[in-house]
């Protein structure tokens, strides 16, 4: 589209000067049609170099993955339990515990949920969000999420990268919407329904746990719907506990409050986004 509003503001310049040759003499007009003219060649070279950076970008991103390393794509055709090597970015930390990490990944084009890789406490601290890692463990599936177990890992220098939130809202209810799995995604302008009841009987806005079985520092379950269906979405304890901002906001919440949401789409039985933002929508 940019090329082609280059292009026609050219021609239209170009055109408007030709109008006004028409009040001068004939070298003028031509002249009109010489700016045309250069006009069209300098738009084709800019469409030509734009179109050869494009290439060599992705041909360096390629590149850049070492020898035998699937791309998002081979990664997600490869057979459940096989052995999968892939280059990923640190998006959020979930636990560290025993010499085992969990964590939320993602690169240009699409996500990995890493579980309970190996990983000391020191180098767990060095897996700030954007470090680049080369993970190497078996893809597994655990109730519809996809993730990668029984994984190791190294620090891969250079680059480092930070996944823009992809607004999923009209894609809930979808077939399409599991394609963004483990993203980091929003949801807006969703309506508070009751999670539960309490012990008196009344309706509440959230539980401790699923069940309603916890107590405070367990993970968050609460309920939004959008068009007539209702979902589950929580707050996991341990990527954000009860001193976080997110824990906070939703034990705040009201039944019938529209709030906006940001998470990581993770799937248990369906899509069950662990949610690190809420705010009064907008």
């Amino acid at each position: 589209m940019k090329k082609a509003i280059v292009l026609s503001l050219a021609l239209t310049l170009a055109l408007g000067m030709t109008g006004c040759a028409k009040t001068e003499n004939a070298p003028a007009a031509e002249s009109s049609v010489e700016a045309v003219s250069e006009a069209s060649s300098e738009a084709a070279e800019e469409t030509t170099t734009e179109a050869a950076e494009e290439t060599s970008t992705a041909a360096a991103e390629e590149a850049s993955k070492s020898e035998g390393v699937l791309n998002y794509e081979e990664y997600m055709a490869a057979e459940l339990d096989s052995e999968v090597v892939v280059e990923t970015y640190v998006q959020a930390k979930q636990s560290w515990w025993e010499d085992k990490a969990t964590v939320y990944t993602q690169d240009q084009d699409g996500a990995y949920f890493v579980y309970n890789m190996a990983c000391s406490e020191e180098d767990y601290e060095k897996l700030v969000p954007g470090t680049k890692i080369k993970v190497t463990g078996y893809k597994s599936e655990w109730s519809g999420e996809v993730e990668i177990t029984d994984a190791t890992f190294e620090i891969v220098e250079g680059d480092t990268y930070l996944a823009p939130v992809k607004d999923v809202t009209a894609m809930l209810g979808t077939d399409e919407l599991i394609d963004y799995q483990n993203q980091y995604v929003a949801f807006k302008g969703m309506t508070v329904e009751a999670a539960g009841q309490d012990e008196s009987g009344n309706d509440v806005a959230y539980l401790y746990n699923w069940d309603g079985s916890g107590t405070d520092g367990d993970d968050l379950y609460f309920s939004v719907s959008l068009n007539g269906e209702t979902y589950s979405f929580v707050v996991e304890s341990y990527l954000c506990d009860n001193t976080t901002d997110v824990y906070a906001a939703v034990k705040n919440l009201q039944i019938g409050d529209v709030i906006d949401m940001e998470g990581y789409l993770y799937w248990y039985e369906g899509v069950n986004p662990h949610i690190i933002s809420v705010t009064a929508a907008k």
